[in-house]
């Protein structure tokens, strides 16, 4: 390959990366998920053929690196329209302490060990799995850790000696994109009805109004109405 030649494959790979990497957005750069870390990797390993493969023609590796990027794209848009298939190609956190409790279930399930868990929790300033009031896994692969109340760092809410000493809830979904969330409602013990109560209060009128909902740490229902 000649000096000119290699020069221009440089030139080449350095804009299309840098136009392609915009278009993508910043979720594919932050390799949230498992999806994005293999799409981001593939399209490196394009460009690195492009640059330095005397077998991968320029027209060949740009052609390559465009479709790749264009496919994650059209998945990306995929994925933010259809909860189904956001489920497939990105999973769902995973609970894996509840209460000072491990899963085990839903460890053998991620393929971790308690040693691998105990250095996670480590990580996050956890040093005690009976202090932990939720451990969930994210599809990121990283860990997310909620202490026990009497375990959190103190608020000025402290102060006061008559609030009650209330074990921490998970924060959890109950509508996205105008589309119920059955099984988090079923494990709440909360009905369409009381629901649509709370939204008409919110003046909320459908649930196609709604964006996104959840039932917060203290038992409200938080509303993000549709654009």
């Amino acid at each position: 390959m000649s000096m000119p030649e290699l020069l221009l494959r440089l030139v080449c790979a350095f804009l299309a990366l840098l136009v392609l990497t915009r278009i993508m957005g910043r979720k594919e750069l932050r390799q949230l998920t498992f999806f994005n870390f293999i799409s981001g990797i593939a399209i490196g390993s394009i460009a690195a053929d492009l640059i330095a493969s005397d077998t991968f023609s320029l027209l060949n590796g740009m052609t390559a690196l465009v479709v790749w990027s264009a496919l994650t794209v059209l998945f990306g848009l995929v994925d933010l329209h259809s909860r189904k298939a956001r489920h497939l190609m990105e999973g769902e956190p995973i609970i894996l302490i509840h209460q000072g409790e491990i899963l085990e279930k839903a460890l053998r399930r991620t393929r971790l060990d308690v040693n691998a868990l105990k250095a996670m929790l480590r990580q996050k300033n956890a040093f005690a799995v009976s202090k932990v009031a939720y451990a969930v896994l994210e599809t990121d692969g990283n860990l997310s850790v909620m202490k026990k109340t009497a375990n959190q760092p103190a608020v000025k809410s402290d102060l006061n000696p008559a609030a009650p000493n209330v074990s921490p809830m998970l924060p959890t979904e109950i509508i996205s994109d105008g589309h119920w969330h059955r099984a988090n409602m079923n494990k709440l013990n909360l009905s369409r009805e009381e629901v649509l109560r709370e939204m008409e209060n919110a003046g909320l009128h459908q649930v196609s109004d709604v964006f996104y909902a959840e039932m917060e740490q203290d038992g409200s229902l938080y509303f993000s109405r549709k654009q």
